[in-house]
C-alpha cells in the first residue's frame, strides 16, 4: 500500500462490478483503493466504480490469500458441525455493507441434513437487501462455497428467495449499530 492508500495491481485478475455482478477483468498496473477487505474478499474502487476481487486474487493486490477455514477434530463422513456453518456464513458480506450477512438477517434457514453414504447436505435459504441486486448470484455462490469447506459437508445448495421481503427489523442490533441505525 502507498502512503495515499492506492494500491497498484501485479499482475491482470478479474473482479466482479458493484452492484450489477457484470464480470470485469483488471490489468497489471491499474490503481486501486481498497474501501473493504472483509470475508476474503476486497471491494475495491477503479475508475469510479467499485468492483469486488476474490480472495484467490489477493496476490495481485500484494496481499496473502485470505484462508477463512478453520479445521476443526471431525469424525470422517460424520455429520458437520452446525455452530461451524454459521460462523463461515458470518464470513460472506455484502460487498457494498461492512455487516455480515447472518447479522443483517439474510439467512432465512439453514437445514443440515444427514447423507446416507455419509457427511451432510445442507440446504440454506436466504435473501438479498434488494430483489435487483447484480451481486445476489455471487454472495450465493460464495455461501456455498464456504459451506463445503466445513468437515464432512458433502453437497451444498443455497436458494436466494424474496417472500418474505427483507426490511430492516431483520438486523440485528450490532449490525444496526455498524451502519448508524441506533
Amino acid at each position: 500500500m502507498t502512503e495515499d492508500g492506492i494500491l497498484t495491481l501485479t499482475r491482470d485478475c478479474d473482479a466482479t462490478l458493484i452492484p450489477v455482478g457484470t464480470k470485469v477483468s483488471l490489468e497489471a498496473g491499474t490503481k486501486v483503493s481498497v474501501t473493504q477487505a472483509l470475508g476474503g474478499a476486497y471491494t475495491v474502487a477503479v475508475h469510479g466504480n467499485l468492483v469486488r476481487i476474490d480472495g484467490k486474487d489477493a496476490d495481485a493486490l500484494g496481499m496473502e490469500a485470505d484462508v477463512a477455514a478453520v479445521e476443526t477434530a471431525a469424525e470422517e463422513n460424520g455429520e458437520a458441525d452446525e455452530a461451524l456453518l454459521w460462523e463461515r456464513m458470518q464470513t460472506c458480506y455484502d460487498p457494498e455493507i461492512p455487516v455480515n450477512i447472518v447479522e443483517l438477517g439474510l439467512i432465512y434457514d439453514c437445514k443440515l441434513l444427514p447423507l446416507e453414504g455419509g457427511g451432510s447436505r445442507v440446504e440454506v435459504t436466504m435473501t438479498l437487501t434488494a430483489p435487483g441486486c447484480g451481486m445476489g448470484d455471487i454472495i450465493a455462490e460464495d455461501v456455498r462455497q464456504k459451506l463445503l469447506s466445513v468437515p464432512n459437508v458433502k453437497e451444498a445448495s443455497v436458494e436466494v428467495v424474496f417472500d418474505p421481503p427483507w426490511d430492516q427489523s431483520r438486523m440485528s442490533d450490532a449490525a444496526r449499530l455498524e451502519v448508524g441505525l441506533f
